[in-house]
């Protein structure tokens, strides 16, 4: 037969697996905490090397002001 005190000390070590287990999944799913670490490697990235940052942006602004302009002059009627 097992001995209680055994037994026991599996339970301690399982609930505390599980604890750990769900702090990760929590951790996890923290939007706000995880948008915060994306805001921060976004800085730190544009302050390394602005330059892709820059095309990038002007791309999107380009492709939205043509986007723009084929829907106001295109003749679609």
């Amino acid at each position: 037969m097992t001995d209680p005190s055994s037994i026991e000390s599996r339970i301690a070590a399982t609930r505390a697996e599980l604890e750990s287990t769900l702090d990760a999944i929590e951790d996890k799913l923290n939007v706000p905490k995880r948008f915060g670490e994306l805001m921060t490697r976004a800085k730190t990235s544009y302050q390394a090397n602005p330059v892709p940052w820059i095309v990038a942006a002007t791309t999107l602004a380009v492709a939205v002001a043509g986007l723009v302009a084929w829907a106001f002059l295109s003749d679609d009627d």
